[in-house]
């Protein structure tokens, strides 16, 4: 693919790390401080509110919501205490509009920025959710591990369960469909495009290992051509190409998050076959946890890997430089400014 003539490296990340939130800026002198900012908590996710780039939510194993108002320097508890909030998605349509997953398995929405949470009592009755079961940490409970909205349709929600389903709203989380047939089970991450709202894309542990749908949520499919390995993990889209789309993968749990990680990352564009891309060749010896691109930015691409490293690509993928800074072990979330 033709190389961004636009080189600019990202000036900030934060991540979730060693569950905790880490917090890396650059100075005018192009070192980096890096420090955590959230801690004493088990932090599990990490989002930020499209409308507002200094606003950021952060979810806790037990103490529910903290939000910050100053790009993570500081952070105040924000709803939900007792809670254990696994997936946080603010609406591009409305400031005050925030949707929370928790465990065991259900959703809340708050209209009023987080001062109030009401759990959505229709995500309850979606067909067949009783045998819903995550084996990835006890108790061995599902749970919402990602949501979704539409950035074209304010009332058009995804949600996915790990492990159990990927569901959709039509009215903002009033009722919900049953699993969307061709998306993957166990969910692991989830997201629209960030301008085209036909197009989402999930990474999972079961199946195809990727899948994406081009018709805003209603029919999945797994495109399998070109991998050798088919956990999903991570995924991202292009910017500006949502054709253009990446996904990390391995063999199995043990090896996306276990001590000798084994990571295949890949890259497809308007349908055709995968083809493998990476700082190493496959495998790669970092796991990309979580991926992440920037508005505006074609071709350019962030990797956050458990060895801490991140990794940018500003050719779609083809090659890599790793950034001078440690983050600690890097989880699912990666936000980049």
């Amino acid at each position: 693919m033709n190389a961004n003539p636009k080189d600019q490296v990202a000036q900030m990340f934060l991540s979730v790390a060693d569950r905790q939130v880490v917090r890396a800026v650059c100075g005018a002198d192009g070192s980096w401080q890096v420090e955590p900012t959230l801690t004493g908590l088990t932090v599990t996710t990490i989002a930020s509110d499209p409308t507002d780039s200094r606003t950021l939510y952060a979810g806790t194993q037990t103490d529910g919501i903290y939000r910050s108002t100053d790009q993570g320097q500081t952070w105040q508890p924000w709803g939900l205490a007792g809670q254990a909030v696994k997936s946080i998605a603010a609406s591009p349509h409305a400031r005050d509009t925030l949707y929370a997953g928790v465990k065991p398995a259900a959703l809340f929405k708050s209209v009023d920025g987080g001062r109030s949470w009401s759990e959505l009592t229709g995500f309850r009755h979606i067909p067949n959710r009783w045998w819903w079961f995550s084996p990835a940490e006890a108790p061995f409970r599902a749970y919402v591990n990602a949501i979704a909205v539409s950035p074209t349709e304010p009332d058009v929600v995804l949600a996915g369960i790990e492990f159990g389903a990927v569901v959709r709203s039509a009215d903002g989380g009033r009722t919900w469909s049953s699993h969307r047939h061709g998306a993957i089970r166990d969910c692991h991450a989830l997201q629209f495009h960030p301008g085209v709202g036909r197009w989402a894309y999930e990474a999972g542990g079961t199946g195809g290992g990727a899948a994406v749908i081009r018709d805003g949520g209603q029919t999945w499919n797994q495109p399998r051509g070109g991998l050798a390995k088919h956990y999903g993990v991570a995924c991202a889209a292009d910017p500006l190409q949502p054709e253009v789309w990446y996904v990390a993968l391995a063999p199995s749990p043990g090896k996306a998050y276990g001590r000798s990680p084994e990571a295949y990352l890949y890259r497809t564009s308007g349908g055709a076959d995968w083809q493998p891309i990476g700082w190493e060749s496959h495998p790669m010896s970092e796991f990309p946890q979580a991926l992440a691109t920037v508005p505006g930015a074609a071709g350019h691409l962030y990797a956050g890997t458990t060895h801490g490293h991140i990794w940018h690509s500003s050719d779609y993928g083809d090659s890599w430089r790793k950034l001078p800074l440690h983050m600690g072990s890097i989880g699912s979330s990666l936000l980049v400014w």
